[in-house]
C-alpha cells in the first residue's frame, strides 16, 4: 500500500511540472498597441472582427466581450419578438375567434412558449445553431442544456452580441412559429394535440430547417457557408418561420376538418379591435424580428427597419384598396391584414433590398394574399380559420422568391462573401430550390405528425365541447361575464 501511494505521489508531481513546463512555454499574448486598440474600437463600431478574434492573434484585446450597443439592441429586439407573440399574436387570433374559444388561443400561446423554451435549453438552440454535424442538424452535445452559452460572442454569428442573448434572441423565433399555425385550426383543436404536435413539429420541421437556413454550415445558409449545396439566403425567416408554419397549418386544417357549421352559419369575429390593437402590436413586435436580424445596430439594420416599414404600410393600404373595389367597402380585417401580409413578404428580403424594391414587395403583398384568401379558400373549401395559409404560406412563398429577384449587394455586402456571381442573375433559382425543400419538409412531416398525435391524444374534442366553446371546457374559465 506504501508503494503505491508513493507511485501516486511521484506520477502526480511529474504532472504538475508538465503542466508547469507547458504554462511556461506557452507564450503571453502582448497587450494591444495603441493603434490596434483603435482598430479594434472601428472594429466595434462597424461590426467587424477585432483583432484578438482571429485564430492567431497574437495580441489580447482592451475592448472584451460583447459590445454594449450592439448588445443592448439585440436584448431589446429579444423582447419585441417576444411582444409579437404575447400579447400580439394572441390578441390578432383572439379577436378573429369566437368569444367562446378566446381563452382557448391565449391558452395555446402560452403553452407553446414554455413548451418550446424547454425543448430550446434541452436541446433545440444546439440543433439549430451548433456547427460540426452535418449541414442539416446542428451537434446535439455541443450547447445542450445551454452549456457553453455564456456572455462571450459566438464568433460564428456574432463578434459584439453574447451568445446567451443570441441565443434567447432566436428562441423568440422559435416560439412564434409554432404559434401562427394554431390561426388555421382555432376554435377545433384539443389543448393537449395542439402540444403534442408542437412539441414534434419542432423536432421535425423546426430545428432541421433553421440549422440548414441560418446555421454556419447549413445546407441553404448560402450567404455564410461557401460549402451549401443550395445557395438560397433568408433574412428573417420567409422560409423558416412563414412558408413551415402556413404550409403546415394548410395541412393540419385539412386532416383536422372544419369547425362545425362552417360554411352554414356565421363565424364573425367577436371583436375587431382586439385583432386591430393585435395588429398593432405585431407590427411594432416586428422591427424586432427583421431588424434584430442584422444581429447588430449597424446599416444592415437601419435598412431592414426602413423596408419592413414601408412594406407593411403600401400593402395595408393595397389590401384595404382591393377590397373596397371589390366588396365595397374597405373593412378594418382588411387593413389589418394587409399590414401582416406586408410583414410576412418583405421578411426574407428586409435586409437585402432597396427601399424603392420594398414598395413593389408592399404592392404584391396586398395583392396576391388578398387574392388567395378571397378567391382561393372558397374554391377550395378548406377551413383556414384565421387565413394563416393565405396569408403566412402564400406571403411567405413570394417573399422567398421575391427575394431571389431583388436582392442587391450594394444594401448588403455579405451578399458579395459567396453569392457575388449569382445575385442579380440565377439567384431567384436557389430560392425556388429552398421553397420546394420548405414545402416538401412541412407537408410530409406534418401529415406524419397529424396522425401521430390522432392516434396517441385525439385531434379534436367532442362535438358538445366544440359547440359550447373550448374556454370553458378545456380551461375552467371565461374571458367574458356580462
Amino acid at each position: 500500500m506504501k508503494n503505491i501511494f508513493l507511485l501516486l505521489a511521484l506520477t502526480f508531481t511529474t504532472w504538475t511540472a508538465s503542466v508547469g513546463v507547458i504554462a511556461a512555454d506557452a507564450p503571453a499574448k502582448a497587450d494591444p498597441t495603441l493603434e490596434q486598440r483603435i482598430v479594434d474600437l472601428e472594429a466595434y463600431m462597424n461590426n467587424g472582427a477585432r483583432g484578438a478574434d482571429a485564430a492567431d492573434a497574437k495580441i489580447t484585446s482592451k475592448v472584451g466581450g460583447a459590445g454594449p450597443g450592439h448588445n443592448g439592441f439585440q436584448m431589446v429586439c429579444a423582447a419585441l419578438v417576444l411582444f409579437m407573440t404575447l400579447p400580439g399574436l394572441f390578441l390578432f387570433y383572439g379577436g378573429l375567434v369566437r368569444k367562446k374559444n378566446l381563452l382557448s388561443v391565449i391558452a395555446q400561446c402560452f403553452g407553446i412558449a414554455g413548451l418550446v423554451t424547454i425543448l430550446w435549453w434541452l436541446c433545440g438552440y444546439s440543433f439549430v445553431f451548433a456547427d460540426g454535424a452535418g449541414p442539416w442538424i446542428g451537434s446535439y452535445g455541443k450547447f445542450a442544456f445551454l452549456q457553453g452559452v455564456d456572455s462571450n460572442p459566438n464568433t460564428n454569428y456574432s463578434y459584439w452580441v453574447s451568445h446567451n442573448v443570441f441565443s434567447m434572441y432566436q428562441l423568440m423565433f422559435a416560439i412564434i412559429t409554432p404559434a401562427l399555425i394554431i390561426g388555421a385550426i382555432a376554435e377545433r383543436m384539443k389543448f393537449a394535440a395542439v402540444i403534442l404536435f408542437v412539441g414534434l413539429w419542432m423536432f421535425l420541421v423546426y430545428f432541421p430547417l433553421a440549422h440548414a437556413v441560418w446555421g454556419i454550415d447549413g445546407a441553404m445558409n448560402g450567404v455564410w457557408n461557401a460549402k451549401a449545396s443550395i445557395k438560397a439566403i433568408d433574412f428573417a425567416g420567409g422560409t423558416v418561420v412563414h412558408m413551415s408554419s402556413g404550409w403546415s397549418a394548410l395541412v393540419l386544417c385539412l386532416i383536422l376538418g372544419p369547425r362545425l357549421g362552417f360554411g352554414k352559419m356565421p363565424m364573425t369575429p367577436h371583436s375587431m379591435a382586439l385583432c386591430a390593437i393585435g395588429t398593432g402590436m405585431l407590427w411594432v413586435g416586428w422591427y424586432g424580428f427583421n431588424a434584430g436580424s442584422a444581429v447588430a445596430a449597424d446599416g444592415i439594420a437601419a435598412n431592414a427597419f426602413t423596408t419592413t416599414t414601408l412594406a407593411a404600410a403600401v400593402a395595408s393600404f393595397v389590401w384595404a384598396g382591393i377590397e373596397y373595389l371589390h366588396r365595397g367597402k374597405p373593412s378594418i380585417l382588411g387593413f389589418c391584414s394587409g399590414v401582416v401580409a406586408g410583414l410576412v413578404v418583405i421578411t426574407p428580403c428586409c435586409g437585402f433590398i432597396t427601399a424603392g424594391s420594398a414598395v413593389i414587395v408592399g404592392i404584391l403583398a396586398g395583392l396576391v394574399p388578398y387574392l388567395a384568401c378571397a378567391f382561393l379558400k372558397p374554391i377550395f373549401k378548406y377551413d383556414d380559420a384565421l387565413d394563416t395559409f393565405g396569408v403566412h404560406a402564400i406571403g411567405g412563398t413570394l417573399g422567398a422568391f421575391l427575394t431571389g429577384v431583388f436582392a442587391d449587394s450594394s444594401v448588403n455586402a455579405n451578399l458579395t462573401t459567396n453569392l457575388k456571381d449569382i445575385v442579380g442573375k440565377t439567384l431567384w433559382i436557389e430560392q425556388s430550390k429552398a421553397i420546394l425543400i420548405t414545402i416538401l419538409l412541412s407537408v410530409v412531416a406534418t401529415t406524419v405528425i397529424a396522425f401521430v398525435v390522432k392516434a396517441v391524444v385525439g385531434l379534436r374534442p367532442t362535438e358538445e365541447v366544440e359547440t359550447s366553446g373550448l374556454d370553458l371546457v378545456e380551461h375552467g374559465e371565461e374571458a367574458y361575464h356580462a
